[in-house]
């Protein structure tokens, strides 16, 4: 199996670097526009392959698209990262014009790829892949809701004082500190609700801190993070090359579902070696519909900024 990674900055890099010590894919194609980066990634990490014991080879390429050929999955992290300050949404004049030209380059020379998008304003990338390239709607993925979700478990578990992988727990709605939605009545503890364990109040904070943890880490870093989103593609990765059909929330184009319609946005959602194999239908309470709708509104006001790149 082979995966292309777009931009081999902080997180293209420690994405390639999971896959391969983790054996999800035989072969990993970074590719970035900075002459010799990616190339200096892919060896850098092909030096750990005797210490670490992995067989993934990894290969590095200054914008020649046609070393990616035959790619099973193609990683979009191009563009330029949040600096202190800057909201996702700020980065979409800059990103959308990025996103949309590597897309169609890379599908030349994969045209059966499945696309997971990471860069950001990641729902407002994804919608416009998903109409810039026309391919079927369960090839494109945007990997927000794992990422947020993996941070929702980790303040749930700081909370509860308790390990992060005794807990479950997910993130739905758009992937921005004001329209995600973290499902703390859905919550569980090895398989009790958090609630039995925390108060409204410690609940609030949780979903809180949630919110805008990206932009707490960008604040202590001076730059987006990298080590969990790059983990986090990783795991979406791995569900599927390896067909494991794991409930992840991703951004995905919805037809309905959520009482949503031509809208990319993050959603519960079953995947697998076809990408999106199903959308799950959580149920939600008033509250929770109220805040969706929101999100969703919010994110196509985002949307609309695209008119100029999708002419």
């Amino acid at each position: 199996m082979k995966v292309t990674i777009v931009g081999a900055g902080n997180v293209g890099a420690t994405c390639a670097d999971v896959i391969s010590y983790r054996g999800i894919a035989s072969e990993v194609v970074l590719l970035d526009i900075k002459e010799g980066f990616a190339e200096g990634k892919a060896m850098d990490i092909m030096q750990c392959a005797t210490t670490t014991g992995f067989n993934t080879r990894v290969s590095g390429s200054t914008n020649d698209y046609s070393k990616t050929a035959n790619s099973d999955v193609v990683v979009i992290t191009s563009g330029i990262p949040r600096k202190p300050g800057m909201t996702r949404e700020e980065l979409i004049g800059i990103n959308a014009g990025i996103v949309k030209t590597v897309a169609e380059n890379v599908l030349q020379h994969s045209p059966n790829a499945i696309i997971v998008v990471v860069s950001n304003p990641m729902d407002t990338m994804t919608y416009l892949t998903l109409k810039a390239t026309g391919i079927p709607k369960n090839r494109i993925i945007g990997m927000g809701g794992a990422l947020d979700s993996s941070r929702f478990k980790y303040y749930l578990s700081k909370a509860l004082d308790r390990p992060s992988n005794d807990v479950q727990g997910m993130v739905i709605g758009g992937h921005g500190d004001t329209t995600m939605i973290p499902l703390t009545r859905l919550a569980s503890y090895n398989g009790s609700p958090v609630s039995d364990f925390l108060s409204q109040e410690q609940l609030e904070k949780v979903a809180a801190d949630t919110m805008v943890g990206g932009a707490t880490l960008t604040g202590l870093l001076g730059t987006s993070a990298w080590y969990a989103p790059g983990a986090s593609v990783a795991y979406l990765v791995d569900s599927i090359l390896n067909d494991q059909k794991k409930i992840i929330a991703c951004s995905v184009y919805l037809e309905g579902e959520y009482g949503q319609s031509d809208i990319c946005i993050g959603v519960p959602c079953i995947i697998g070696k076809n990408g999106i194999e199903k959308i799950v239908d959580i149920k939600l309470n008033d509250t929770e519909k109220a805040l969706f709708a929101k999100s969703a509104d919010a994110v196509r006001s985002m949307n609309a900024d695209l008119k100029s790149v999708l002419v």
